[in-house]
């Protein structure tokens, strides 16, 4: 046990897109909370730690907490871009906490999402987490990366959305509603080239929503791209050994649209998140604390 409880508690979530933290303490629970620049630590390591210290700041002073305590605070951080234990040590030394633990936002998503309970969960934001938790148990698979990985994410469509898009321009594929947006959007076939030269995963997954929108709408290219992120999770839940009634929660800003293109048999037990990835790891800082 620490020989005397911290002044505060802090969780983390850091992604591609931008990042949240919550301040409170083990009595109160969260008092405050502040949103954030990108934080993928593997992206832009010093760019990630800016921004979470930024929103820390800026939610421990919405808490009404000394900043001065900030060194004898308890941390828990899932961050996107997580490797592994020498950038979890590299993390924590970039922070002024009093203690700070570091995981993949994985770890923060499933316990946000289902807490302690046996189930599955598919959390699609900018990236892509499908995890399976048994036991308190955690097994995780896809998600390496939006370079190799990350299918059905937020970066994933709004990618997709470009392509098509262009696949029309061409005539390959009949232009629709969204094609049409994303031309408007970003300057023609030619502004799109330059947006994607330099875009990184978070600017593709900002056009997202475009596609989850217009697919709801009927349109082609949204709902092939939609049905295709949804085929690529019934076959990543088939590989974890998921069964017709398992707990299964869709969580993340893009997760709960995937919903009506799952088959039946695999929503059957739909639950919706508990909570958010930030709050899962505001529960684990608590853990952290009381150690």
């Amino acid at each position: 046990m620490m020989d005397q409880h911290p002044p505060f508690i802090i969780g983390v979530d850091g992604g591609g897109t931008g990042c949240r933290v919550v301040v409170g303490t083990a009595q109160d629970g969260i008092l405050a909370e502040a949103k954030g620049g990108r934080a993928n630590v593997s992206t832009n390591f010093e760019e990630a730690i800016t921004h979470i210290l930024e929103a820390t700041h800026a939610a421990v002073k919405d808490a009404g907490q000394d900043a001065a305590q900030i060194n004898h605070a308890v941390a828990h951080l899932g961050l996107a871009g997580f490797t592994g234990p020498d950038i979890g040590k590299r993390i924590a030394d970039a922070l002024p906490f009093g203690k700070s633990v570091v995981t993949e936002d994985t770890t923060t998503t499933i316990v946000g999402a289902i807490g302690a309970e046996d189930g599955y969960v598919l959390a699609l934001g900018t990236g892509t987490i499908i995890a399976r938790q048994r036991g308190q148990a955690q097994t995780c698979i896809g998600g390496w990366c939006y370079q190799v990985s990350d299918q059905a994410s937020g970066a994933w469509l709004g990618h997709g959305a470009l392509e098509q898009t262009l696949l029309a321009v061409d005539g390959i594929v009949p232009a629709s509603p969204l094609s049409d947006r994303m031309l408007a959007k970003l300057g023609g076939a030619a502004g799109i080239v330059q947006f994607s030269l330099k875009a990184r995963p978070g600017d593709f997954g900002t056009l997202a929503p475009d596609v989850v929108e217009t697919a709801a709408a009927g349109d082609p290219i949204g709902t092939l791209l939609m049905q295709r992120g949804a085929d690529y999770l019934q076959n990543a839940l088939a590989a974890l050994e998921y069964q017709t009634n398992d707990l299964l929660c869709l969580a993340g800003g893009v997760g709960p649209h995937y919903a009506p293109y799952l088959p039946g048999q695999m929503t059957a037990n739909l639950a919706p998140a508990k909570g958010r990835a930030v709050d899962g790891a505001f529960t684990l800082a608590k853990s952290a604390a009381a150690q």
